[in-house]
């Protein structure tokens, strides 16, 4: 595995490994516990300039009716209009306009999220976690991170009060991501 600084080899095209990429959530339930999730289709493409990351640039599609919280009550609950209204909004889209390097393996990524009818300029911080050459001769690449939202600004509004106070759901979601990519030839 690589954790080198010099990235300039790691320049080009990628595309998101699905089988061995986690772009979950997690979200505070009840007040007292959390529930994890994940979509388990989607596809994505980056564009990695080692020499100059302001070149660098990702691009995800996620299909919604893919959410995944290993439990088919709250799923099925997850797909209506109380949620993610998968019939109306069949997708979740991310594409990044700038790329900043913030340190050796970190970068600060902003770009359009749009979730149902909203669209919202985000910022996170990527991290490279390393880059190998498979058993199959693949030159992969990872990156970890998360981002912190306010599921209501992109009208995902659904609620219910608890009988000791607060709400079922909180209004913040973590959004996380472990990405291995695979170099384009």
């Amino acid at each position: 595995m690589t954790t080198t600084t010099d990235l300039t080899q790691l320049t080009g095209d990628y595309t998101l490994d699905v089988a061995h990429t986690r772009l979950g959530f997690v979200a505070r339930h009840a007040m007292v516990t959390k529930v994890r999730g994940a979509f388990n289709e989607f596809e994505g493409t980056a564009r990695i300039d080692g020499a100059d990351p302001r070149n660098s640039s990702v691009n995800i599609v996620i299909k919604t009716a893919s959410v995944d919280t290993r439990n088919e009550q709250r799923d099925g609950h997850l797909r209506t209009n109380d949620f993610f209204e998968v019939e109306t909004y069949p997708e979740i889209t991310f594409a990044s306009t700038s790329v900043e390097q913030s340190d050796e393996t970190t970068f600060q990524v902003t770009g359009d999220l749009t979730i149902k009818d909203v669209t919202k300029p985000v910022t996170f911080d990527l991290d490279f976690t390393g880059a190998a050459t498979d058993p199959f001769g693949n030159q992969r690449v990872g990156f970890d991170g998360s981002l912190v939202i306010n599921r209501k600004d992109w009208n995902v509004m659904w609620n219910a009060p608890l009988e000791a106070g607060g709400v079922l759901v909180s209004e913040k979601v973590t959004l996380e991501f472990e990405i291995s990519a695979i170099k384009q030839a």
